[in-house]
């Protein structure tokens, strides 16, 4: 098959018409199924399903307990700092001593960020006694797609980690509370609209 020349587009390179990607800070090209291609593309749909809650929280405002503020800017922060995680992971061995805390490897002070608003937040909602359905809000469902995303991300991480190729030692608690947090704002964005999470067991 021949060749096709290179099209006239900003977003479509055609660079990755063979089935590589480029990762951070350059250096080699790796295929597209590789390990930390698919860590780092599954936090980037992480992104897009709190962008998601984040437009429900746009179109129905959703102030949080303790003094936490507005959920939209809330979403918005966590966002960009899944961007650090994406760094990190999407950066080869090669290039780790270029790699800067809080901006493309994930420190220990965003862990603590976390933390933070997880422990004021669960005492602020009433936290569900069993496992529950999401889908009782719009905002409350997308947020618990970002949760389940988010586990994924970690379970991807982990196996990246077991082959050394996790250079911060931040990146997995990181994303262990992220998700922990993110279950907890669903109940907050349900409690906020008077609605409770429908629980797993048929009663």
């Amino acid at each position: 098959m021949p060749r096709r020349s290179p099209i006239d587009s900003v977003v479509a390179t055609t660079k990755g018409d063979d089935g590589t990607t480029g990762l951070l800070f350059g250096g080699s090209r790796v295929q597209k199924d590789d390990p930390r291609t698919e860590a780092y593309g599954t936090v980037d749909e992480a992104v897009a399903a709190l962008g998601l809650a984040r437009a429900g929280a746009a179109a129905a405002p959703i102030a949080l307990p303790a003094g936490i503020g507005d959920l939209g800017e809330l979403l918005l922060r966590l966002q960009r700092e899944l961007f650090v995680v994406g760094a990190e992971l999407a950066t080869t061995p090669e290039a780790w001593d270029r790699l800067e805390d809080g901006r493309t490897r994930v420190s220990a002070e965003m862990v603590a960020s976390v933390e933070t608003l997880l422990v004021p937040l669960e005492r602020e909602i009433e936290m569900p006694r069993e496992f529950v359905v999401p889908g009782e809000t719009m905002t409350s469902a997308a947020l618990e797609l970002a949760r389940t995303i988010l586990r994924r991300a970690e379970r991807r991480a982990v196996a990246l980690r077991r082959d050394g190729l996790v250079p911060g030692e931040h990146l997995l608690p990181y994303l262990n509370r992220l998700a922990d947090l993110v279950w907890v704002l669903a109940r907050a964005a349900e409690q906020a609209e008077a609605r409770s999470a429908t629980p797993a067991r048929r009663r």
